[in-house]
């Protein structure tokens, strides 16, 4: 038998309450598709786990996952609904919808509400409706929007996104958008940083882009990144 003091302490190392995850994601529709992208942070409480994550996970050819809250449960979620999509297609003999690739990730999540800590964004395009954003925060609640925003650094933006988001955007700009709102979200939440990652989806397929953290646009009181200098 456990001793009281061994009892605490695989109660205490068994406890999740010391863990918190963090990050910022967004995905914004335009004239023609969406733009995902997402910060390359990966925390464990006031450690960083990984500095260069990518947060920003295909599900099928044209429809793309953003992953917030646990990173083992929304890898497992992907993994699943890779798998199920995988063999949909199959049937169909078709490009799937971004709906149906949403609402099963919802499925999933929802399904488990108890057991993952999940905030999904699926985005993508199709020629049935085009480009396409659904939401899917913690428990499983879906919903389409023009944009959507996740993370703990998402708290920081939602004034300029509300703000400086127009509907049917050029490539370009929304892609400026994206950048800026998440380049803000990076300076003001200690659990988001790193490099910054996109995905572009229209008619011709997804486009990924990087930008390295030295790039990313300093926000007003945040001292700028610092080329070093040879002796």
């Amino acid at each position: 038998m456990y001793s009281e003091g061994c009892q605490q302490r695989a109660s205490s190392c068994s406890s999740t309450s010391g863990i918190s995850m963090g990050t910022s994601i967004i995905a914004v529709s335009y004239k023609g598709g969406v733009i995902l992208g997402a910060d390359s942070r990966t925390s464990n409480g006031s450690y960083i786990a990984n500095r260069v994550a990518d947060k920003i996970t295909p599900l099928s050819d044209s429809v793309y996952l953003l992953r917030s809250g646990s990173a083992a449960d929304t890898q497992a979620i992907a993994s699943y609904v890779q798998y199920f999509i995988a063999q949909h297609q199959c049937e169909i003999n078709d490009q799937v919808r971004v709906q149906t690739v949403a609402h099963l990730a919802k499925q999933i999540a929802y399904g488990n509400k108890d057991m993952l800590e999940a905030g999904l964004i699926v985005a993508g395009w199709d020629r049935h409706a085009g480009g396409a954003v659904w939401g899917i925060p913690l428990g499983g609640t879906i919903v389409q929007t023009p944009f959507a925003t996740g993370g703990s650094g998402s708290a920081y933006i939602y004034g300029f996104c509300d703000k400086y988001f127009k509907p049917d955007m050029s490539e370009e700009d929304a892609k400026k958008f994206v950048i800026r709102a998440l380049s803000f979200a990076m300076a003001r939440d200690a659990s988001s940083g790193g490099c910054i990652r996109t995905v572009t989806i229209d008619a011709n397929g997804p486009r990924r882009d990087f930008m390295q953290g030295s790039k990313v646009p300093a926000a007003y009181g945040e001292m700028g990144h610092v080329q070093p200098t040879s002796a």
